[in-house]
Formats: structure tokens, C-alpha cells, sequence
């Protein structure tokens, strides 16, 4: 019995002593940030990879002394990094060179890192690590922070072509960021980041698959967008009928389109407190709009105000819009018109979709006026929520006024100029709308006093 007993207790200790690493071992890291480079050189394309050791789960690492100590064995861990270097990489990565999908990734060297190690600054020092020596065998790496750096080569027809990639490399982690650089035979870098798996990348787009893809980006955007559809739902909500509309939508897609192409070309503010500012402000326009609503919606007016609030929304589209310029290549303008194109299809499927909706809701359920003032105190409810919130994140940053240098007075001129050009387009657009608009209200006015 004292044996058996004897034996409980080592095998117990033995599993509570192993249990630490094993857990660590298998456990999912919440952040993993990966840095990728890839260039084109001949009829071969080198891709250089780093990766958190952590990340690698599921094998299992040589250790120098006790286990539990985590202290990578460099001497015996080769095997090890190249069969991780497999696993969970290069069976991960599609690289296309045009339309046509290249081998997978041939592990051509791999070496542990030390966390301190910043040979990926740049290509030729990540290039001139990975094809030098190794970490010396009595390294002191301590696997939980070590890192493994991979070179990959694929083979290629020219280092001319146009290349595309997917790295599904988001299930290292809960969060997967990876950084990446192309590096084109001329010299010329162009960097990406991207979270988790974007689908696939394309490194040097032609003009139509740039516009493409930010058609489609923007108008998806726009479905997601809760703060921006309830804003054109009060919009709707009073002025249904599409000569009206015209009025008020044109106005509104000006004054975005002026302020998100200023901010793509680094007009506006780049202090940490003007996104909450921004943000502030569209829950602020929401609230306005939804309680007009409530008490004298006027479309003479109206269109006026949402001109004003169009600029806010147009610098809340251009901090979408910064993180997919990347994807951009050398067609920036393109993309700009584009992902204001996918702005304009996902307003006019809304509105294709809330007008008949509405109609239908105020013949059949309730009077106009009243389910006008039910549905847009509802959302001033929420928008007024939305709006305090955002304006105690914003009370947090301190607002500083910028130096009146000649960076300042160069950067105001331009804004002087924008508002200029901006000024003269609309008296010209809306000039012409606001007659229009005021036409059709005064024949719209006979059915709404029917109503």
C-alpha cells in the first residue's frame, strides 16, 4: 500500500511539474505581430518571415536543462524550426505572380532570434542574418520570447510581374497583425499591414483591380456603419420622395467627398484627439437631424445643414479610408474616386430599401407625423448616448494649439484654398438643386396635407 500510495505522489508531481510548459506550450497567444519581406529578384522570389516562437504550437522544442526553465537548446533546435517553419507558415502563404499560383514556399534556411534582434529593419539585413551564422550553442533564449526567422524562395518567371498574396496566418494567434514590405527590383518599397486574413493582396494592383477593390471595401464599409445609415435615416425619414432626396443626397456626397480627399492627401489634423473630435461630432449631427425631425423638418434647409455635417462624415470615412490606401500600389486618385463610388452604392441600397419600407410602414401601421417623431426619438435616444460616451473619450486628450509656423500657414492656405474651390461648387451644384428642391416641396405639398 505505501508503495502505491508512493507511487500516486510522484506521478502527481511529476504531471503538476510538466503541466506549466505543457499548458504554455498549447495555449493561443492573444498578440502576435509578424514582419514579412518579399522581393522579386531574377527568376526567384524571396520572401523573409519572422515569427514569435510562441506562436509554433504543437511542437516540441529541444530544452536545455530543465524543461521548465523554457531555455531553448539553439545546438538541437534546427529540425524543429524547419518543421515549424512548414507547419505553420509556408503550407499557409499563396503567392500568385499575375493570375497563376506559384508552389508553396521552400524552406531555405531558418535561425532562432533573439527578442533584442533588429536585423528586419531592413531587407539586406534580414537577407545577410538569415544566410549567416546561426546563434552561438550557449545562448541563453528563453523560448517563450524568442523569435524565428524563416528565408522561403518560389520560383518565378520575371521579377517584372505583378504579384498577389495570401498569408493565412491568422489562427498564431487571437490577434494576428502582420507587417509586410515589398521590395521591388527598383528599389522602390511598399509597406502593408493588415489584421488576421485579408483574402488575397494585391502588392502592385492595375488601375481596375484598385478601383474594384475599393468599391467594394467602401460599400461593405457602409452596411457596417450603424452611426452613418441611422444619419440617413432621419435624412429619409420626412423627405421621401426622390426629387427631394436629390437635394439633400447631392449636398451631403459633395461635402464628404471634399473633406475625405483632403485627408487622403494629409490635410487634416494628425493630433490624437481629432478621431474622437470626429466621432463626437457624427453622434452630434445624429442627434441634431433626428430631433429637427421631431419638431420642423424644412427641405430648404435641410439640405444646408447636411452640407455642413457632410464634411464632418467625410473626415469619419477617411479614417476607414487610411487603412486600406495601402492597398492602393501607385493608383492613388483611382482609389479615392472608387471608394467614393462605394460610398454612393451602399447609400443608394439603403435608400432603395428604407423608402419603400417607410411608405409602406405610414400607410399601413402609423400616421406620418407620428411615427416620424416616435422612430426619430428613438434614435435620439441612442445617438445621445453614442454622443456622451465619445465626449468623455474626447475630455481625456489634451488639446494643443498648433505652432503658427510656416508649416501651419502653408497647411491654412491650402484649407483656404479647398474652401474656395469647395465654396464655388456648391453655390454652382446647389444653385441650380435648391430651386429644384423647392419645386418639388411645393408640389409635394398638396399629397403631404392629404396625408
Amino acid at each position: 500500500m505505501p508503495s502505491v500510495v508512493a507511487f500516486v505522489l510522484v506521478v502527481a508531481s511529476a504531471w503538476i511539474w510538466l503541466a506549466p510548459v505543457r499548458v504554455a506550450a498549447h495555449e493561443i497567444p492573444s498578440n502576435v505581430t509578424i514582419h514579412a519581406l518579399l522581393k522579386p529578384e531574377g527568376q526567384r522570389l524571396r520572401f523573409l518571415v519572422r515569427v514569435p516562437l510562441i506562436a509554433m504550437r504543437d511542437i516540441e522544442f529541444p530544452f536545455r536543462g530543465a524543461r521548465a526553465a523554457g531555455i531553448l537548446d539553439v545546438a538541437r533546435a534546427d529540425q524543429m524550426l524547419h518543421d515549424a517553419a512548414t507547419l505553420w507558415v509556408a503550407n499557409e502563404i499563396e503567392v500568385y505572380e499575375g493570375d497563376t499560383r506559384l508552389p508553396t514556399p521552400t524552406v531555405v534556411q531558418v535561425r532562432a532570434a533573439l527578442p533584442s534582434d533588429r536585423s528586419f529593419a531592413s531587407y539586406e539585413e534580414a537577407l545577410a542574418h538569415l544566410t549567416g551564422p546561426r546563434l552561438p550553442d550557449d545562448t541563453e533564449l528563453l523560448w517563450s520570447e524568442g523569435l524565428l526567422d524563416i528565408l522561403f524562395e518560389l520560383p518565378i518567371q520575371s521579377d517584372q510581374s505583378r504579384f498577389s498574396i495570401r498569408a493565412k496566418l491568422d489562427r498564431l494567434g487571437l490577434r494576428t497583425v502582420t507587417v509586410l514590405r515589398l521590395v521591388l527590383p527598383n528599389g522602390t518599397i511598399r509597406a502593408f499591414e493588415f489584421l488576421g486574413d485579408p483574402a488575397t493582396v494585391r502588392l502592385d494592383p492595375r488601375w481596375h483591380q484598385a478601383a474594384l477593390q475599393f468599391v467594394e471595401r467602401e460599400f461593405l464599409h457602409i452596411l457596417d456603419g450603424v452611426d452613418h445609415l441611422l444619419f440617413l435615416f432621419c435624412l429619409v425619414i420626412p423627405f421621401r420622395r426622390i426629387r427631394s432626396l436629390v437635394v439633400i443626397v447631392t449636398s451631403f456626397t459633395v461635402a464628404h467627398s471634399i473633406t475625405l480627399i483632403a485627408s487622403a492627401y494629409n490635410l487634416a489634423p494628425d493630433a490624437l484627439w481629432f478621431p474622437p473630435l470626429i466621432e463626437t461630432l457624427i453622434a452630434t449631427s445624429i442627434v441634431y437631424m433626428a430631433l429637427e425631425n421631431i419638431v420642423s423638418p424644412r427641405l430648404d434647409r435641410r439640405w444646408l445643414i447636411t452640407f455642413a455635417f457632410g464634411l464632418v462624415h467625410g473626415f469619419g470615412f477617411s479614417f476607414a479610408l487610411r487603412q486600406t490606401l495601402q492597398f492602393a500600389g501607385s493608383h492613388l486618385l483611382t482609389s479615392l474616386l472608387s471608394f467614393n463610388i462605394g460610398v454612393e452604392l451602399g447609400q443608394l441600397l439603403v435608400l432603395v430599401l428604407l423608402i419603400p419600407a417607410l411608405d409602406l410602414l405610414f400607410k399601413v401601421v402609423v400616421a406620418e407625423r407620428l411615427g416620424t417623431i416616435i422612430m426619430s426619438a428613438l434614435v435620439t435616444h441612442t445617438a445621445w448616448h453614442w454622443m456622451t460616451e465619445r465626449w468623455g473619450v474626447l475630455r481625456q486628450f489634451r488639446f494643443e494649439w498648433p505652432a503658427f509656423d510656416l508649416a501651419f500657414w502653408a497647411l491654412a492656405t491650402r484649407w483656404m484654398m479647398i474652401a474656395v474651390a469647395g465654396a464655388g461648387l456648391y453655390w454652382l451644384i446647389f444653385g441650380v438643386l435648391r430651386q429644384t428642391g423647392a419645386r418639388a416641396a411645393e408640389r409635394d405639398a398638396p399629397m403631404r396635407a392629404e396625408k
